[in-house]
């Protein structure tokens, strides 16, 4: 990935974080954290991950971000100084998902060995 799409997906992160935090209203003890963004070179959209706790709430914390994904993309086309905004799409964040089950099953191989 070039130096420029890193920064490209890194501004989009920071700056997509803070109209969450500002912009949107997720139900009371559910934890929504914007993990990565990712763009192709030609910048035609973001993929933006979320990582949603409790899992149970993933479908309706992906439906309140669709529903309020264009009034997102306004503010943050007003935000960005960017020739080209790439168009935001959010997704689940399944890496993270996959990562906490690896560390399970190492944790319960390390028990098994001790025993």
């Amino acid at each position: 990935m070039s130096h420029r799409l890193e920064k490209v997906n890194e501004l989009i992160k920071r700056e997509l974080a803070l109209l969450l935090l500002r912009e949107v209203s997720f139900p009371k003890d559910v934890l929504v954290t914007l993990t990565r963004v990712e763009c192709p070179k030609d910048l035609t959209e973001a993929k933006v991950f979320i990582s949603i706790l409790p899992e149970n709430q993933s479908k309706k914390i992906l439906e309140i971000l669709n529903i309020r994904g264009y009034d997102l993309q306004e503010k943050l086309n007003k935000r960005l100084v960017m020739r080209k905004i790439p168009k935001i799409k959010f997704f689940e964040e399944k890496e993270v998902k996959e990562a906490a089950r690896i560390e399970e099953l190492l944790e319960k191989i390390k028990r098994d060995k001790a025993r």
